[in-house]
């Protein structure tokens, strides 16, 4: 059991990571089994969590009562910026179109566009666009077992009403990954048909927003890897930890919000 030192651990705790009032300790089965819910008022008194090398402060395993997260809060701000970024790709894309267009209707051709545009594989962008969207879904059900301080399941596979963070982060990760090879598949048979970033405006415009968006992507699947390894590695889910895994989940529904707009522009409106 965790205890603050000198005192008494709560009651009502199971050993199966379900949910518990806020505020309780409880410990579980398996690794990471000592888990902590969090928004407790702060004492400033130290606890030892049971296998723990060295004291810890209390608001670690509890956070800290009626008290805004300052890593949720630089990361909505840097996702600010990100927005930024990706708005500035917008404006590049429609000021290219609209000026392309412009030229081609002046000299009666066909518009780069247009030409162009149908080499795009609509279909199966469709395709690779709903597994992402999915994939906001399961991350958002990994976030609400980080806040129920669920580790691990704690049934069946196939129940997945027992999942826990892991099996929903593992699960958004593979459909994160999924759209990456889909998206290096279709950069493929695009190349095939002699479309690159260096072929026209057109190619360049394309490559650059959809190819940022794809380091994006890659980035938040380093993001799961990294928070994962650390519930494996570390001797307690802290409150800290759940802190994690919400912002990567806000990192997360930012790539596929900005992947809806640019698939909206680019595949649908051209």
């Amino acid at each position: 059991m965790i205890a603050p030192l000198g005192t008494l651990a709560p009651r009502g705790c199971d050993s199966h990571n379900k949910v518990v009032p806020w505020g309780d300790l409880c410990t579980g089965s398996g690794n990471n089994d000592l888990v902590a819910m969090h928004t407790h008022a702060v004492s400033g008194s130290m606890t030892m969590p049971e296998g723990a090398l060295h004291p810890i402060p209390l608001s670690r395993l509890r956070g800290r009562e009626n008290r805004p997260e300052p890593v949720a809060v630089g990361t909505i701000i840097w996702l600010a910026s990100e927005l930024m970024f990706f708005a500035a790709l917008f404006a590049a894309y429609f000021t290219i179109r609209n000026v392309t267009n412009s030229q081609a209707a002046a000299t009666g051709t066909v518009p780069l566009w247009q030409s162009q545009g149908d080499l795009i594989n609509i279909p199966f962008a469709i395709a690779n666009t709903s597994v992402l969207v999915a994939s906001s879904f399961t991350c958002q059900m990994g976030v609400f077992a980080a806040e129920r301080a669920q580790v691990r399941r704690s049934g069946s596979v196939f129940n997945l009403r027992r999942w826990g963070l892991r099996e929903w982060y593992t699960l958004t990760y593979l459909m994160g990954a999924f759209f990456i090879g889909g998206q290096v598949f279709e950069y493929a048979e695009l190349f095939h048909e002699n479309l690159t970033i260096s072929s026209n405006v057109f190619g360049s415009v394309f490559f650059l927003a959809t190819g940022f968006h794809g380091l994006h992507v890659t980035g938040g699947l380093v993001a799961f890897l990294l928070l994962m390894g650390r519930t494996f590695l570390a001797r307690t889910f802290t409150h800290e930890q759940a802190v994690s895994a919400v912002v990567v989940s806000y990192y997360w529904h930012f790539v596929d919000v900005v992947w809806i707009a640019l698939f909206g522009v680019i595949y649908i409106l051209r």
